[in-house]
């Protein structure tokens, strides 16, 4: 297993990243505690002109100045005050592109994660959607600006990798505001992993 290099997250077009996430180890250390899953679903953003990201049109804003910052950088914002979603920006400064995280499947200290989510066992809701898998691996709004590169929040490489044919491809979930463009096919999972937190209309 090795770690995956920052200039991974430079390549310019976030849809060749967002397939490509796909297989990667996502770990955390925070506070002290190890946690870690297998990436096996993303929705690719896709800047200015994508009218689903929060940066479409050119808007900043303080909670989306980080979009801007520049590649391996984690964009975590609140989601209906609840739920914290975790995002990795790509691309180049001042082209602002991210990836959301949509479901990792659990590998390394369940436990802590069964502890933060407050389950009793196991179960393929710990790390299913992206409000949960940040729960799990103690993800919070506290760590958006935290590059990739450090040691709170990274991402792993062994020799797992899937074929094309395990990779299916959609339309990104909850998007219906962006007319036109919540049908564009930025959605990337595993096919038939428990994990993956929605289904093909």
């Amino acid at each position: 297993m090795k770690r995956v290099d920052a200039g991974f997250y430079s390549h310019a077009d976030v849809i060749t990243v967002a397939k490509l996430l796909l297989g990667k180890i996502l770990v955390t250390n925070i506070n002290n505690i190890i946690t870690a899953g297998r990436i096996v679903e993303t929705e690719a953003y896709n800047g200015i002109g994508d009218k689903a990201s929060h940066a479409y049109g050119g808007r900043r804003t303080a909670r989306t100045e980080v979009m801007y910052g520049g590649s391996g950088l984690a964009y975590v914002y609140l989601c209906y005050g609840i739920h914290h979603l975790f995002n990795i920006v790509t691309g180049r400064p001042n082209v602002p592109e991210a990836i959301l995280i949509r479901a990792v499947e659990p590998l390394y200290g369940i436990e802590d994660m069964l502890l933060r989510t407050d389950k009793k066992k196991l179960d393929n809701t710990l790390t299913r959607g992206p409000g949960n898998l940040s729960k799990a691996l103690g993800i919070s709004v506290l760590h958006t600006g935290t590059h990739l590169a450090g040691d709170d929040i990274f991402l792993m490489q062994d020799d797992k990798q899937y074929k094309p044919a395990e990779i299916g491809v959609s339309p990104r979930i909850g998007v219906d505001y962006a007319a036109e463009d919540a049908l564009l096919p930025y959605r990337f999972y595993i096919k038939g992993n428990a994990y993956v937190s929605g289904k093909i209309k």
